[in-house]
């Protein structure tokens, strides 16, 4: 009996261990698709109104991983915003988190890794793309959905810097 004990045990460490091991390759395999977002980013961020440039300010932005790859951190400062966040892939709900710390407060929104991008959905109207130009720069924009229509609201431009 003591036999059986010790080895059934040992398997259900076993198990765990591999389970464990599995869980932690998708959470990488899930952050490493962000990877075209790593970089110290300079470049101007741009808002409009009704479909015109309304102002444009220079921004900067770090975005590297931390926690073992297991999250990345968003540092973005320009004359109009400063903003920490954070991403995550929740293993459970199988989807990104973007959790957004502004100077007033701060929210939680779902993303999904799609063609390329991560697509932010801050509500049914509301949504931020992040992606790579093809000047292998990186772009990230805000688009409102208005009568039907995705409308772009403001559009960050970067080249990197490192």
């Amino acid at each position: 009996m003591k036999r059986f004990s010790c080895c059934s045990l040992l398997l259900f460490f076993l198990f765990n261990t591999m389970l464990m091991g599995q869980q932690q390759d998708l959470n990488q395999q899930k952050m490493a698709q962000l990877q075209f977002m790593i970089g110290d980013w300079v470049g101007v961020s741009t808002t409009y109104k009704d479909g015109v440039i309304d102002q444009q300010v220079p921004a900067f932005q770090k975005i590297q991983y931390a926690v073992d790859q297991r999250i990345i951190t968003i540092d973005l400062h320009s004359e109009t915003l400063q903003l920490h966040t954070v991403i995550y892939y929740d293993e459970v709900a199988q989807q990104y988190c973007y959790h957004p710390f502004y100077k007033n407060g701060t929210n939680k929104y779902t993303a999904a890794y799609i063609d390329g991008k991560l697509v932010v959905t801050k509500d049914a109207t509301t949504r931020f793309i992040f992606g790579r130009t093809a000047e292998n720069g990186f772009r990230e924009y805000g688009e409102r959905l208005v009568d039907g229509v995705w409308i772009r609201y403001f559009e960050d431009n970067f080249k990197n810097i490192q």
